[in-house]
């Protein structure tokens, strides 16, 4: 095995999940590689610059926590090159900006996702799982994806923001479009996520016109409203937050969800474990989901100036790409890193991200992680995967688009 063997911005490399033996590899003998960018030709996705792979958790908390040396606003956190258009669009998401402007921003969403904020939601949450299981708890089979794993996040971020249920399936399907860009499932056409990215943007703009105009006690009413220091969020910002939550808040949820079934049916003794007592193993389940199989596979930085990581040099406006899973499975922070054990303590994984962009939503995910898992093993115990999963082709999210399920029909 070489670090020439594998090309990380081709989709094809994780088409059968994360290539966990690879970086394995990497950890042990180039944890900070150079990706050579894609010949001349060849298919890159967007990808035309070569870029530094961290496969380490020690470097990516590094990474991660030095904002002024590793920048999230000058070249954005994707992977891929954009145009200056849409650069400057990007450049106002919260995803994409260093401090201090980060903080300021972040002041004015914060309040809505504060773990008293996501309490007080929880009887909400476990009442929509209920509702979700309820639909398809007499049929005996489905398709675990879109029946089980979607709906939750789906009407919750709906709810939250004030987006009415007959346009529900709009976000769902701009999601996918902005995500699954290199999914030829979702579109070959390059323009399919910058638009489905600008629909979505101008839909925002619509509410937050309604907003406004009639203030309610929903979360982009506060949001619009809100102020931090005397500052209110801008129109643009306002309607990058909200692509930014439609997407994060839908996808990300529904893919932890999705692989969690996934990974427990991979190890029965593990199911076996967590049924036996909900209530006592099932944070640490949704802990060990989120470790093993991070939805998000990987974020960039670009360096702000010349520096060096273990030795090795980064020149300045070098693309810098942390791997969560790799650094969740750094065999110097976690024993058997490759056991999907539900009991694990300590869990100090990296999913959620770490530093100034540690996920917003982090607490809002497991609650209903913990609400729809409950629901799910409480009244369908045997359910099972019956069919391999088909995969997102995708070298960004670890996505699920499909994974067939049986179980005994509920009475």
């Amino acid at each position: 095995m070489s670090p020439k063997d594998m090309k990380l911005y081709h989709p094809a490399t994780f088409e059968r999940g994360f290539p966990h033996e690879y970086f394995a590899y990497l950890r042990r003998e180039a944890p900070v590689h150079w990706q050579a960018p894609a010949a001349a030709g060849e298919p890159n996705f967007d990808i035309t610059k070569g870029f530094w792979v961290i496969s380490k958790y020690e470097d990516l908390v590094y990474v991660s926590k030095n904002p002024k040396l590793f920048s999230s606003w000058r070249g954005l956190a994707f992977l891929w090159e954009m145009e200056e258009e849409m650069l400057h669009l990007q450049r106002l998401s919260l995803l994409n900006l260093d401090p201090p402007e980060h903080v300021r921003y972040r002041g004015l969403v914060n309040r809505a996702f504060t773990p008293r904020m996501v309490k007080m939601l929880e009887p909400r949450i476990c009442q929509h799982a209920k509702r979700v299981v309820d639909a398809v708890a007499k049929k005996g089979s489905c398709d675990f994806v879109t029946e089980l794993a979607a709906e939750l996040p789906l009407i919750l971020i709906c709810e939250l923001v004030g987006i009415p249920d007959e346009d529900r399936r709009k976000i769902f399907t701009w999601s996918n479009a902005m995500i699954g860009h290199t999914d030829p499932e979702y579109g070959d056409d390059p323009a399919i996520p910058t638009q489905a990215a600008m629909e979505l943007y101008l839909y925002a703009g619509e509410l937050a016109q309604q907003k406004l105009a009639n203030p309610d006690d929903t979360l982009i009413s506060k949001l619009l409203h809100g102020e931090v220091e005397g500052v209110k969020l801008t129109t643009d910002e306002f309607n990058q937050f909200m692509v930014l939550l439609s997407v994060a808040g839908n996808e990300t949820t529904r893919n932890a969800t999705s692989q969690g079934m996934r990974l427990l049916d991979a190890n029965p003794e593990q199911f076996e474990l967590l049924k036996s007592d909900l209530d006592r193993y099932l944070p640490g389940a949704i802990e060990e989901i989120v470790r093993c199989a991070p939805p998000v596979m990987q974020f960039r930085r670009t360096a702000t100036q010349d520096t060096q990581i273990r030795g090795v040099d980064i020149r300045e406006n070098d693309k810098v790409v942390v791997y969560y899973p790799s650094a969740n499975r750094d065999e110097d922070v976690f024993t058997n890193p490759d056991v999907f054990d539900i009991r694990r303590s300590p869990n100090n994984h990296v999913s959620f991200g770490i530093g100034e962009h540690f996920c917003l939503g982090a607490n809002l995910a497991r609650m209903q992680l913990t609400c729809i898992f409950r629901e799910i093993f409480s009244r369908l115990p045997d359910i099972h995967v019956v069919q391999q999963p088909r995969l997102l082709y995708s070298s960004f999210i670890d996505g699920i688009k499909e994974m067939r399920v049986e179980f005994t029909p509920e009475r």
